[in-house]
Order: structure tokens, then C-alpha cells, then sequence
């Protein structure tokens, strides 16, 4: 149905940064009781909704040191506090897999390697970015998701110039000790939902955001993506849910300002 105007009224009014809070929230659908770590803020109103809907035993954080037991507005302060989780503890959770992170990517190639850290040779690179950071422990050891709020050749690249997340095709060249854990659920970009369920490992088009066209993503995308022939339309946000993003979790309409309608 690629290509084709959805009918529903959801897809009437919800907008594109609505269809990418609801693909964002359905990673953690099924999840349990584990940590959800949401870097960004369609991600943070993602793990929200998802929280108040189908995934109730999320756990989520003030975004610093603090369990929440409530679900606030993005920016407000939380009224539950259920604990405090230093960073000590946040890593003894990321080590023994009881959280999934969506991460943001400064470039991702096709087998899910991701680059936070920097753009060009690395004896002599012409961007310094964020750095490694926690990126490799996130990968190897618990569910590691993916956020680009802007889909283009620039980040989708044939060879990312630094790993900072480890891919499918590393993850196995290292070994069981990298692989036995390793997962990346799937990731979420202004054009639609993608995973790894090929059997190389390299990355699918899952689904479409209504108005965007197969097309339109080959074209963003720098390498070759696989693309079945028939690619469904990310769901529908329900009307509940709508009314969730639009005046408890996110009244103040920061989601478009990452993905402007």
C-alpha cells in the first residue's frame, strides 16, 4: 500500500511527528519491566506514551539521577519519585541488559554500525562530535535503538568513519562474547520504521510514514536498502493516544520542532 493516502482519520489529523512518537513508543512495546532510555524528544514522548498505554511496567527517569513513578509533561518536574539510580547503578543495569536505549547517530551504515564521535579520517577528522561515549556497551549488551530525526544520505552512509555503536557484521566477526547480547530492535527516522530481519543482517524498510514514498526513502538512503515489495504504512496513533501526546505528555507541541509537519 506504499504510495497510497491512508483513509482513516488518524492519518487525517495526527502529523508526522505523531507517527514518529507512536513508531518510537512501539519499540517498547512488550519490553517489561526494564529501563527505557530515550535520547531525544520524540523518543522522551515515545517512552511516555508508551508507558500510560500497552508497556506499564516501563521504568523511566527524570533524565537524570531520579525513578519516576508518574508520567509528567515533557519538562515538567516529576510529582512520584520512586528512587534515586546514580550512575553506578545505571551501568550494573545497562551490563546485565535490563534497559533499551534509542540512541541518536551522527551516520549509521547498513549492517547498524552507528557514529557519534566523528565525521571524516580520524587522524585528522574535519567534525569532532559527541565521542564514543557509552555507545559500545549499549550495543553488546541491551536492546540499542535508533533515532534520526532527519533521514538523508548524510547519516544513512555506506561506511561509517568511526564505529561507536557495534552493527550486526562486527558484532559477529567479534565473536559470541559480542554477539550473545547484541540487538538492535529497529530504527525510527521523518520517513519511516526500519530493522535488521534479513538474512545478512543488513537493514529493511519495516514501514512507511503516511505522504512518503519508497522512492523517497532509496533516495535519502547511501546504500543499497532492502525494500519489500509491498511496505505497509506505520500504524495509526489511536485517538486516545493523540489526546495523550497532544495535552498530557507533550502540550507544548516541542515534537515538531524535531520533526516539523
Amino acid at each position: 500500500m506504499s504510495g497510497t493516502e491512508s483513509t482513516t482519520t488518524a492519518a487525517v489529523t495526527a502529523t508526522r511527528a505523531e507517527y514518529c512518537v507512536v513508531a518510537c513508543a512501539e519499540a517498547w512495546r512488550g519490553a517489561g519491566e526494564v529501563l527505557a532510555s530515550p535520547m531525544g524528544t520524540v523518543p522522551m514522548i515515545g517512552a511516555r506514551l508508551a508507558k500510560l498505554t500497552f508497556s506499564p511496567d516501563l521504568l523511566l527517569t527524570d533524565g537524570e539521577a531520579l525513578l519516576i513513578g508518574d508520567v509528567p509533561a515533557v519538562g515538567a518536574a516529576p510529582r512520584v519519585v520512586e528512587g534515586w539510580l546514580p550512575y553506578r547503578q545505571h551501568l550494573a543495569m545497562v551490563a546485565t541488559g535490563r534497559r533499551h536505549v534509542m540512541m541518536g547517530a551522527s551516520q549509521l551504515d547498513r549492517y547498524g554500525n552507528q557514529n557519534i564521535s566523528c565525521i571524516g579520517d580520524w587522524a585528522r577528522p574535519k567534525r569532532q562530535l559527541l565521542g564514543v561515549r557509552g555507545a559500545p556497551v549499549n550495543t553488546l549488551n541491551n536492546p540499542t535503538s535508533y533515532w534520526v530525526p532527519k533521514h538523508s544520505t548524510r547519516v544513512f552512509v555506506e561506511r561509517v568513519d568511526m564505529v561507536s555503536g557495534v552493527g550486526y557484521d562486527r558484532a559477529a566477526a567479534a565473536g559470541p562474547s559480542a554477539s550473545r547480547y547484541h540487538r538492535l530492535p529497529g530504527v525510527i527516522t521523518d520517513l519511516g520504521v526500519f530493522d535488521f530481519e534479513t538474512p545478512d543482517r543488513t537493514m529493511r524498510l519495516r514501514s512507511l510514514h503516511p505522504g512518503v514514498t519508497v522512492e523517497q526513502v532509496l533516495e535519502s538512503t547511501g546504500f543499497a536498502l532492502t525494500a519489500p515489495d509491498e511496505v505497509p504504512y506505520t500504524r495509526d496513533p489511536t485517538a486516545e493516544e493523540l489526546r495523550l501526546i497532544r495535552e498530557e505528555i507533550d502540550p507544548k507541541g516541542l515534537r515538531d520542532r524535531e520533526v516539523p509537519s
